[in-house]
């Protein structure tokens, strides 16, 4: 059983995979950081330091018109379409920095030199026949 563990482990696929899992945990902390660090500010400048997180909807029980969302769930049930709108919002601006990232790493990818034809040996023959027929003087 070990022996089945450690072929298993040990295949191509299955390292490949655990590359990217740690690339990506690393590179998903970087697009964190980029999207509440540099985005978040300037989307919060654009709205006007709107939080949409703390909105929310009383579906029962009675929290008064200025409790927070915690306030009005521990008073009972609560839509929290604020956290929804804020996590979709994060989600398109990470989506949108991944598509730009992806863009860019394209773009940087040097294109491989074309290979050269080698016409098959008919062809060349073929060539050469038609050359000398052309070069024949004509009568």
């Amino acid at each position: 059983m070990l022996k089945e563990f450690r072929e298993f482990a040990l295949r191509g696929n299955v390292v490949d995979l655990a590359v990217g899992v740690i690339i990506g945990v690393a590179f998903g902390a970087i697009v964190t950081s980029l999207v509440q660090d540099i985005f978040s500010p300037i989307i919060g400048l654009v709205t006007g330091g709107t939080d949409f997180s703390g909105l929310y909807i009383q579906l029962s029980g009675d929290a008064g018109p200025d409790a927070t969302l915690e306030q009005a769930q521990a008073a009972g049930a609560t839509l929290a379409y604020g956290s929804f709108l804020t996590a979709l919002i994060n989600f398109i601006i990470v989506a949108f920095v991944l598509f730009l990232v992806i863009k860019a790493m394209n773009r940087m990818k040097r294109k491989a030199p074309p290979v050269p034809t080698i016409p098959p040996k008919e062809e060349v023959l073929l060539t050469e026949i038609r050359d000398a027929i052309r070069q024949r003087p004509v009568v």
